[in-house]
This record gives C-alpha cells, structure tokens and sequence, in this order.
C-alpha cells in the first residue's frame, strides 16, 4: 500500500443549528478542509460523502453527496454516498484511505454531515424509531436485563420514565454487567462523564462547555440506570470533513500540516456471546488496525473513542486494549484518560460534551486528533503527541455494534 496522509480538515461547531440543513454543514466542513489544504475542489479525484436521517427529517434520501457540494465545484469526479450509522464518516474516510492506499486516487474527499435537530416531532420519531433498529435493541434488553436484576441502584434514586429511551437502555444493560463482572462503580461512571465535560470547557466547537464534577454527574436526572442525562451524548447537528493524499503528491500540499494514516480498519458485528469480548467488533477491528500500523498500544499519547454513553468509553478503551478488561473503572478515577494523565481520552470532550451529529462524529473525531498531533490544540494540548487513535461505532446488532472503525494517526 501507498503511504496516505491527511492534508486538510475540517470541522463546524457542533450543536444546534436551526438555520443550516444538513447540506449546508456538509459544504461549511468542505471549504474548511480545502482552504487549509490550499486547494480547489475541482483537484480531487474522488470524495464520499456520510450521512445517516437526512432521509427522514428532510426528505432527501438519494444522491444526498452530490446534491450538498456540487455548488461549491465538488463535480466530475466519483462520489460515493456513504451510510454506516455513527460509524458513517470514518468509514468514508476508510474508503478513502483504500482508494489513495491502493494506487486508484491520489487525492480524496471523506465527509461527513448531519442534522438532527427539527421542531418535528415525528420526523426525528422516524429517524431515531426504525423498526428493525427498535427490535434489535429491544430484544437485547429483553433477554440481558435478567442477568442484572442484582445490580440495582441506591434507594434514593429517582427515575424519570419521560426520560427513558432504548438505546439507552441497552447501555444500562451493558453497564450493569460490566459492574456485574468487573466491579465497575457508578461513581467509575460518572467519573468518565465529569472528565470529558471539564475537558470541552477547552474545545470552542464543543456543544457543551461546561464543567461538571462527578457528584453533579451522579445527581442529574436519570435517563436509564446507571446512565445520567451529562452521561448521555446529545442530540446534535455538524460538519467534518477531511482530504487525504498519496506520498506520491505529498509536495503539492504544507508538509507541516501533514498527518499520515497509519491504519484505516472498519470491522461488522457478529454473533457472539455478550461476555466474549475477545470476539467484539471494536476489538478485532483495533487488533487489524495495531497490526496495520506497526505500532504497540503503549506508543499511543492521545485518544478519541465513541462515548455515546459515558459507560462506552469504559468499553472501549478496554476493547481497543488502551488497559485490560476491567481497569478503565479504577484508572479513571486515577486521572490516567484525563489530560496530563497517561493516555488522555476524549480530550474534545468526547461525544457525551463535544457533540454527536451520528454520521459526522467519525471525522469529528479525527479532527481532535489532527490537532493534537500538529500541536494546535491550545489549551488542551497534549504534549508530545505522536500517535493517536480514534474507534467509532455504529448501531446494534445481537449483543454489539453493527460497525466498528478504528483509525491510527501518526506525525508525519
């Protein structure tokens, strides 16, 4: 494989914006990652675009890519609608790596955009209620809630059924059980949350900025125990957007803006036991991606992984093998995921704090990243990054994700 770097990115803030569509945040991360390339649109070779609701909170459901950027000169070339849930613009960056990585394109386009905010009721009730998507996650907690009838919370807790959604659901089962075998604590939980919140008082395109200690965290309203509303990530709207190039034309862009792809790895779900974790997707795919890049996890300085819930960040960085399973609870609350800890995660503020526009999350993610190892964080800079990785997943099939992507980044 070619080596690929990334040459321009891009990012809007994330949160609401009641005067964009979805095509107008799409364009807005674009032009940002080709002004900082120093290119024109009509240089790409081949661009795919992400998008998960549009479909059903605006109505457009086809050729959604070429509809957003052929104004802004994105034309001619290949584009390639993308839709993978949460994991949709990673995994159009994957594609893009792939095309670059194997001598098929030397510069591409992977984007990512999303609305989710609509004063329509029924039309986010479509978006988010999609019967095959319902009855996965429905059965899951049907089956699993058994195993944690044990695991209940303090008595003075109060839950409000008008907060209750599914998905959610589904991760107080998984966390339950992952207090279950590990002995993870609420309060381990709420710890991951109060981080990642102080952590986007720094991030000016975070949603959120606002500090919260854990005892904030743990007092909130309870949306499905044991998960709290600051341990939930938002309803969003945003951008990202990223261009990739071939060493082979490296010279056309500032070297110095330059970050090299290390690994690009998408991995499916697949029927498993739930406590065979060895076997989950964000796990192989995170094996695939350390073997790609030729690198040990304990060369990692920087992290973003998918905390639609603070419990899954637990998971993950357990999954992606940044400690053994059953050590993220205990570590940080000793401060190891915290900036100026060991391995700083979700510096951004991650997607409980930051933000989680589904299909633009990926890049979000990877944007962070970029900054950190380019040493343009400002106030939340991690020192001395070299390598960082990002894991974003999306949907739920069985017992797991329907689609996990994990990418590695390195100073060029």
């Amino acid at each position: 494989m070619r080596e690929v770097f990334i040459v321009g990115i891009g990012m809007t803030k994330f949160g609401v914006h009641a005067d964009k569509s979805t095509a107008d945040l799409g364009r807005e991360a674009v032009q940002l990652a080709l002004a900082e390339a120093g290119m024109e649109a009509k240089d790409l070779d081949v661009a795919f675009y992400a998008n998960t609701v549009q479909g059903a909170i605006e109505g457009q459901y086809g050729m959604k890519g070429q509809h957003a950027l052929r104004s802004i000169g994105v034309q001619g070339m290949p584009l390639f609608n993308v839709e993978n849930a949460c994991a949709g613009s990673s995994s159009a960056l994957n594609l893009a790596f792939a095309q670059v990585a194997g001598g098929f394109a030397d510069v591409a386009l992977a984007v990512g955009s999303e609305k989710l905010h609509t004063p329509d009721r029924e039309k986010r009730l479509a978006a988010f209620g999609q019967p095959e998507d319902v009855a996965q996650v429905s059965a899951f907690v049907e089956k699993y809630s058994e195993l944690v009838n044990d695991i209940r919370p303090p008595p003075d807790v109060v839950i409000d059924p008008k907060m209750r959604s599914i998905f959610m659901d589904a991760y107080s089962v998984l966390a339950r059980l992952h207090m279950k075998k590990f002995g993870t604590t609420w309060e381990q939980i709420a710890a991951v949350s109060a981080k990642n919140h102080h952590h986007s008082t720094m991030n000016p395109l975070a949603q959120y900025q606002k500090d919260m200690s854990t005892e904030e965290v743990l007092t909130a309203r309870v949306i499905s125990w044991p998960l709290t509303l600051p341990m939930c990530a938002p309803v969003s709207d945003g951008g990202a957007a990223a261009i990739v190039c071939s060493k082979d034309v490296l010279n056309r862009f500032d070297p110095k803006k330059a970050i090299r792809i290390l690994a690009s790895v998408v991995k499916g779900g697949m029927d498993r036991a739930v406590d065979d974790l060895e076997h989950s997707c964000c796990r192989r795919a995170a094996n695939a991606a350390f073997d790609q890049a030729g690198i040990e996890r304990s060369d990692i300085s920087v992290a973003e992984v998918h905390d639609a819930s603070s419990y899954a960040e637990i998971a993950q960085v357990e999954m992606v093998g940044l400690c053994d399973f059953g050590e993220a609870g205990p570590l940080v609350e000793q401060g190891v995921f915290s900036l100026g800890g060991r391995i700083p995660t979700n510096v951004s503020g991650g997607l409980e704090s930051k933000g989680h526009p589904v299909a633009a999350t990926g890049i979000g993610q990877i944007y962070e990243l970029v900054q950190h190892l380019r040493g343009d964080a400002g106030a939340r800079q991690v020192d001395g990054a070299k390598y960082a990785v990002a894991s974003t997943s999306g949907g739920f099939m069985g017992v797991e994700d329907g689609a996990t992507a994990v990418t590695i980044l390195g100073k060029a």
